[in-house]
């Protein structure tokens, strides 16, 4: 199923939930909406399911406006957070429930639930409840039930947020794996960039209401096209004073423009571990995160306080310790473009475009 949002509004007394969003997700796209609490992905989802109305806008599948049609007759499947199964019924009767309410016949409804509990992985496990399940576990339930009327767009509304980290990151791996094999249109809420960047095919960035971006996660990462979206996604830094350090002089034709710092952009060393002396600033240590096969590195650099990461099997650096820092390149982002600029110390003298 296509998906195409024209315009939509949505406003609960004198909040904006939703404020002109636009945007279309192509049919089998995995999309996440990523922002936030309190941005508007939730509310944008519910529009789509069915659950809210809209104030102003139009939502389309395959082109067929369906503002007003009820949410059982939109072809969709809704997973929450929450999980929303019910404790009486066993896994099977759980994922069968739907089907009984559009009358499937007995036969048809055995089928169907035999293939959704191989497809999520939850066989031996028909005769169980909820209660005797795990988190995950029961998260697999929720996506079968939500896959067994065959939608043809799938909607999940935070569907990790009640899970512990390590069965998290499992399932994040296997919904893309589920949803390349069914080839069903789908979107997700999510406040986790590591969630959204991992699975999804394209993300969303909400904010106030309002789509900031859309694009791949590399192009997100890359190319941010708004200072919100530069701040949000990753680690990074925004300086106003780009022309104050070493290497970036030229930045000062660019009054207005502001600089992003990642850290896969700075390298931090002991005096004589950076060959490029001269292109380096004088730092000292802030703070260090063991990161297990690394350290996070906060280095203040004048004003300026940068995160950096260092192998951890490199001389081990400490708080307070006087280091070089060396500033490979910055982003720099103007009021309608972006653009890399390298350390022209060590690299090209100019900008270069991206």
């Amino acid at each position: 199923m296509r998906v195409e949002v024209i315009s939509l509004r949505k406003t609960f007394g004198t909040f904006q939930a939703v404020r002109d969003v636009s945007f279309t997700v192509e049919k089998g796209r995995l999309v996440g909406l990523l922002g936030p609490s309190g941005g508007g992905k939730t509310s944008i989802l519910r529009m789509l399911a069915g659950l809210e109305t809209p104030d102003a806008g139009d939502i389309l599948f395959d082109g067929r406006r369906v503002n007003d049609v009820p949410p059982q007759k939109r072809g969709i499947g809704f997973v929450f957070q929450s999980y929303a199964l019910f404790r009486h019924m066993t896994v099977e009767e759980n994922i069968a429930f739907g089907l009984e309410v559009q009358k499937w016949n007995r036969r048809r409804i055995r089928e169907r639930v035999a293939e959704l509990i191989e497809l999520t992985g939850l066989k031996g496990l028909e005769k169980r409840y909820p209660r005797q399940l795990s988190g995950g576990q029961r998260q697999r339930v929720a996506f079968a039930r939500a896959l067994a009327p065959e939608p043809q767009l799938l909607l999940l509304d935070e569907p990790f947020a009640a899970i512990d980290a390590k069965i998290r990151q499992e399932l994040r791996r296997w919904l893309r794996e589920m949803i390349d094999r069914v080839g069903i249109t789908s979107i997700f809420v999510t406040h986790d960039q590591e969630e959204a960047i991992e699975v999804a095919d394209e993300i969303m960035i909400i904010n106030q209401g309002r789509l900031e971006q859309k694009g791949t996660p590399r192009e997100i990462y890359s190319n941010p096209q708004t200072s919100f979206v530069a701040g949000f996604i990753g680690e990074s830094i925004l300086i106003g004073d780009v022309a104050s350090l070493r290497g970036f002089e030229e930045a000062a034709a660019w009054p207005d423009a502001v600089g992003l710092i990642r850290p896969e952009y700075v390298e931090v060393g002991k005096e004589h571990e950076i060959a490029l002396f001269s292109a380096t600033e004088p730092g000292r240590v802030a703070r260090l995160h063991f990161r297990g096969n690394a350290w996070m590195v906060e280095v203040d650099v004048g004003p300026h306080r940068l995160v950096t990461y260092r192998p951890a099997d490199r001389p081990e650096l400490s708080p307070g310790e006087d280091v070089r820092v060396l500033i490979h390149r910055i982003y720099m982002m103007g009021r309608d473009d972006g653009w890399m600029m390298e350390n022209r110390l060590k690299s090209d003298p100019m900008p270069v475009n991206i």
